[in-house]
């Protein structure tokens, strides 16, 4: 190997080594917060996103939020899902993906789309998984003997809140983590939990 073939191969493999660890940082503190739907892949994200604020003027809803300065330069300005407070209603026409204009939120890279309808139709997408929910039966009322059934038709996705001798349940295969069963949800704190995807997570776990 020539010398300068040996220096074109380091500085490739470093520059490998450097997009993975910085791919793995903002994984990591992606932990944190939950992005609209059909966000790219963190990294990507953080590199496409202009902090223009056009999703979270799109949202009719009020779920879509700016991140604060305190959590560093990188992320500060970038949108967020507040499912602790209010669910992502998953709109029918996603004005969130259509106004972002720098298109880091995509249909084509997170939402699966059937191949039977036009590009412009925009209900034939479905984001990937949001956040993870489940329910908490200390909280849930049925599984304290009170029956409930507040959140029992808040979910938009069928079979995603299943009910079993009055007691709710989610499936997580089909659960798209809009956060709609815990806005749903009377008692304090709610008995929907949301929380963030982990890392390596599979829906079936």
């Amino acid at each position: 190997m020539d010398r300068r073939s040996f220096f074109r191969r380091t500085i490739d493999q470093t520059a490998r080594v450097s997009v993975q660890y910085a791919d793995q940082w903002a994984s990591r503190k992606a932990q944190r917060w939950v992005r609209p739907p059909f966000a790219l892949d963190e990294l990507d994200f953080l590199l496409a996103c202009t902090r223009c604020d056009a999703c979270v003027e799109a949202c009719p809803h009020g779920v879509i939020f700016a991140l604060g300065a305190n959590l560093g330069p990188q992320v500060a300005g970038t949108p967020a899902l507040d499912l602790l407070n209010r669910g992502c209603r998953l709109c029918d026409d996603w004005p969130c993906v259509t106004s972002c204009d720098p298109a880091a939120l995509r249909f084509s890279t997170t939402g699966a789309q059937d191949d039977s309808k036009g590009a412009d139709e925009t209900d034939s997408v479905t984001p990937a998984p949001l956040a993870l929910v489940r329910v908490d039966p200390k909280h849930c009322l049925p599984y304290q003997g009170p029956e409930c059934g507040a959140c029992a038709h808040s979910c938009p996705v069928p079979g995603a809140l299943l009910w079993a001798s009055n007691q709710p349940r989610v499936d997580p295969q089909k659960c798209l983590g809009c956060g709609q069963c815990r806005e749903a949800c009377i008692t304090d704190p709610p008995a929907l939990t949301v929380s963030t995807i982990p890392m390596g997570y599979s829906q079936s776990d």
